[in-house]
């Protein structure tokens, strides 16, 4: 079973009463959804795990009229433009054209979201092509993810992955990236080791030859470096993750603004999951200890958690990073940081920022760079 990262999310929006709720139910075959002919009565975005028959396990997300009014339903209405953001595709559902309608059309079409427009109350639909639509419109990205290190490893090929246990690992278990990256180079039929940062040294010994390439948490970033020889690739978990969601060369434009960091500057740090903050908290400790230490400059770091919206006006800040994104979609992290771009705002990758502040930018990125450009998906 796919977890709920790789289910295509597909929304439905449109104006109260448009139909949306009774679209659920005639996507599933079910009823799932609540119908009423009382207008309004999908308030929040409700998210539904479940399967459609020629598509899949998909993620529906049924939300409330983008017409609605009052404050209350200003509310609602934000909400409902907010859940664009995650959505592999938006059904917009519409009995007549006009302001709110543009309004969903512009969101899309400005981020690149696939749309796509489905008249109801006109007559019957006929299901099966409905689906066929939504199948052709769901980009691949939505159901098939990319190998993590499938163009830069190879079968047989040994990785090292050295994974820190301190005060703010999981108790028992490890964190996401790091079980991603070992599943991934299973289904590669690499061979996998794991070690803390105190072993790396031991452990590099007692290997008959040098790995092919070691993965390391960002915030050991130069401990790692100093032990591991030159000539052995080095990169992170969290640079790993970041060319599987995207944007990975607007983060490599964007990471070297911190060397050009002035006093008073601004940064602006996305975290995607919510998690108890600790002393070692690497988004809301270590990375702004790093970034003031490496420029030097008295920077103000502002961290915005979960899915929060973003602040109205992004060019007050010099920078904007995002983190590894293991909990979100390709789409969401798009979705999060177009907005910074489109402001003009360089944005890096927490990751890739800490590379850049341990001097190993290059070098954290260079096995990456020789890669030919990933076009295959796997299931």
């Amino acid at each position: 079973m796919k977890g709920n990262e790789l289910k295509p999310r597909i929304g439905l929006f449109g104006r109260r009463n448009v139909g949306k709720s009774t679209m659920v139910n005639f996507l599933t075959g079910q009823e799932v959804a609540i119908v009423s002919d009382t207008a309004g009565t999908t308030t929040d975005p409700v998210r539904k795990s479940m399967e459609i028959t020629g598509i899949g396990p998909v993620i529906l997300i049924d939300t409330a009229g983008i017409d609605d009014e009052g404050p209350l339903g200003l509310q609602r209405v934000e909400k409902s433009m907010a859940a664009l953001a995650e959505v592999d595709l938006a059904l917009l559902l519409h009995t007549e054209w006009g302001e709110p309608e543009e309004r969903v059309e512009a969101w899309c079409h400005g981020h690149g979201t696939p749309l796509l427009k489905v008249r109801t109350k006109a007559g019957p639909i006929d299901r099966e092509a409905l689906i066929g639509q939504i199948k052709t419109a769901l980009p691949e990205s939505a159901y098939r993810s990319r190998s993590l290190l499938g163009d830069v490893v190879e079968a047989g090929d040994s990785v090292l992955m050295v994974t820190p246990i301190d005060a703010s690992a999981p108790e028992g278990r490890m964190i996401l990236p790091q079980v991603q990256v070992l599943r991934d180079l299973m289904d590669l039929h690499a061979t996998a080791l794991v070690c803390q940062p105190q072993e790396l040294a031991a452990t590099l010994t007692a290997m008959r030859q040098p790995p092919r390439l070691v993965v390391t948490d960002s915030q050991v970033f130069a401990q790692v470096a100093q032990a591991v020889p030159a000539e052995v690739a080095l990169t992170s978990f969290s640079v790993v993750l970041a060319r599987q969601k995207g944007l990975f060369d607007d983060y490599l434009r964007g990471t070297p603004a911190i060397g050009r960091l002035r006093d008073g500057d601004r940064i602006l740090l996305l975290e995607s999951c919510t998690h108890n903050v600790t002393c070692e908290d690497i988004g809301r400790v270590k990375l702004p200890a790093a970034l003031r230490r490496a420029t030097g400059k008295q920077l103000v770091c502002d961290v915005l958690g979960g899915q929060s919206p973003l602040p109205s006006d992004l060019a007050q800040y010099a920078l904007v990073i995002q983190c590894g994104g293991c909990v979100i979609t390709r789409q969401q992290v798009r979705a999060r940081l177009q907005p910074a771009l489109d402001a003009g705002v360089p944005v890096s990758n927490y990751g890739l920022a800490l590379a850049w502040c341990t001097g190993i930018f290059d070098r954290a990125t260079q096995i990456f760079s020789q890669a030919p450009k990933q076009s295959e998906y796997s299931e």
